[in-house]
């Protein structure tokens, strides 16, 4: 139970789905954090294996645990912040896991700029064992444009974002299913790409300020089952996401629409690649290029290198890995350093 007298500065809202290989490592970061004023709410998604169990040994007064009937990622995420007291809302996947700073410096990042809406960082790749891959996500971190999220989605996965509570509560919407209502801010009838949705329509619908952080404070599980998703359905689900959001703006789809496509089909190639689909990485990567050929100006580093990979992902298999491998080190080098 949580103390009556108990304020959380941070709202931590940890979807769970039969997650017990992982869920241990991410609760125990949260409590490691250096900065304490913190709430954990754990909202179980309908698991059918020992996750809740694994949950319940943890004794500590700021963990909140919720059940629920399995409605997905999005209506898990939404009964958190339904459940939530604290000034902000950070979200975290229960197979991923943080760096101790992490609220520390977002709460820093927050107290330097009253305009911020949203805070992200850098994240770095591990492994099924939560070993270091030595590569990450580290975008672009200053001057967001509603643009630069249509296009690129800076925040980059589920675990490194922290928003403002206020903003959740000003793009809440009352949704109808059927037999009741209730406050929805992710959109629950998308299964995959519901986070790309709601950034976009928060930047289209509220002009709030998205900013990040450099450092590497968030640690994203790479699973290998989830590479070799199906890419077209990933495809799908991110043209309804913009489809939904067309109407807060039709001339800015206008304008940028071609370019966000490309850049989700060069997305789609890497993953393809990463799952070792010869035929489809190619396709994909070719298919990039004739949406919108801006990509190639905009960032020719990160494309030539997809398209060489499809290229090359032809040779044997032992082969291709080892480059690959040098390829993204000295990629993800360059890229901290700004130069690709």
């Amino acid at each position: 139970m949580t103390n009556a007298l108990f304020k959380p500065v941070f709202s931590v809202v940890m979807p769970m789905y039969n997650v017990e290989a992982y869920v241990e490592q991410a609760i125990t970061s949260v409590l490691e954090q250096s900065y304490p004023h913190f709430e954990l709410i754990c909202v179980d998604d309908g698991s059918t294996d020992s996750t809740a169990e694994i949950v319940s040994r943890f004794n500590d007064p700021r963990i909140r645990y919720v059940h629920q009937k399995n409605r997905g990622l999005a209506g898990a995420r939404n009964t958190g912040i339904g459940h939530s007291n604290g000034l902000y809302v950070a979200f975290l996947d229960s197979d991923d896991y943080w760096h101790p700073e992490k609220l520390y410096r977002h709460i820093e990042h927050f107290r330097t700029d009253p305009k911020l809406g949203c805070s992200y960082s850098a994240s770095l790749f591990v492994d099924e064992q939560g070993v270091e891959l030595g590569i990450g996500q580290h975008p672009k971190v200053k001057n967001i444009s509603v643009k630069d999220i249509f296009c690129r989605n800076p925040i980059g996965n589920g675990s490194a974002p922290v928003i403002r509570r206020s903003l959740l509560i000003k793009t809440g919407r009352k949704t109808d299913f059927g037999d009741h209502y209730r406050m929805t801010y992710f959109d629950e009838s998308l299964r995959q790409s519901e986070d790309i949705e709601y950034w976009l329509r928060l930047a289209l619908s509220t002009g709030c300020k998205f900013e990040g952080l450099r450092e590497g404070l968030t640690y994203y599980r790479v699973n290998a089952s989830g590479l070799s998703a199906n890419l077209e359905k990933q495809y799908a689900a991110w043209e309804l996401c913009i489809e939904k959001n067309r109407a807060l703006n039709p001339a800015f789809f206008q304008q940028w629409g071609s370019l966000a496509r490309a850049y989700q089909l060069r997305y789609l190639a890497r993953r393809a690649v990463q799952s070792g689909n010869k035929q489809q990485a190619l396709k994909l990567v070719v298919d990039a290029l004739k949406t919108d050929k801006r990509i190639l100006k905009e960032e020719p580093g990160r494309t030539l290198i997809t398209l060489a990979c499809a290229c090359l992902l032809q040779l044997p298999g032992s082969v291709y890995r080892s480059l690959e491998k040098a390829g993204m080190q000295y990629f993800s080098q360059h890229n901290k350093m700004g130069k690709i």
